[in-house]
Order: C-alpha cells, then structure tokens, then sequence
C-alpha cells in the first residue's frame, strides 16, 4: 500500500431466524421489520432461500411471503451491521413481533 491510500473494510454479519408468531410476517409485522432495519446505518436483505430483498423495503419484505416457521436469512452490512442483526433478531424471535405464537406451540 502506498502512502495516502486507505483501506475500507466493510463490516458484514449475517443469521439466521425463524418466524414464530402465529399469523407469519404478515403487513404489521413487515412494517415493524423494516422501521426497525431503517434505524441502522447499514444494508440490510433478507432472504427466505429462494427470494431476497431489502429489509428496509416494505413491499420487498412483503414478497418474502414467511408463515410461521420460516426461516430467514438476514445480511447486514455496514458500520452498525452487528447493533442491527441483534435487535432484528430479538423483535423476530424473542418479541415475535408483539404478537402470540400458535396454541399449543412457545
């Protein structure tokens, strides 16, 4: 490297979740989704294996079409990809979008 050039690295994390409420990831939860991914200072796709789209896309996340017990991929890639993958993955799986997850099933 010569003197003067810099460096970029681009921070990246990725995982993987399961949608556990009952009624999947239907508008509200979508909604919820991508206000959220909009906080961070990052890229962010979602994909469910067959399509992807950008998390901070309402009508991208709707196309994703996730029922309950889909699993999603998500990327984040940026300066606050790690903050935003965790609190994804805590509205998605741990909140489950403030919605009930099927009877009989926690």
């Amino acid at each position: 490297m010569q003197a003067g050039e810099e460096t970029l690295e681009r921070l990246g994390a990725e995982i993987t979740v399961e949608i556990k409420n009952a009624d999947g990831l239907h508008m509200r939860p979508a909604m919820l989704f991508v206000d959220l991914a909009s906080q961070f200072d990052c890229d962010i796709v979602v994909s469910n294996g067959q399509t992807d789209g950008d998390g901070k896309s309402i009508m991208a996340m709707s196309m994703l079409a996730a029922t309950y017990g889909t699993r999603l991929k998500i990327t984040a890639e940026g300066p606050e990809a790690e903050k935003a993958i965790a609190a994804l993955r805590e509205l998605v799986e741990v909140r489950m979008f403030d919605e009930p997850p099927p009877e009989g099933k926690r």
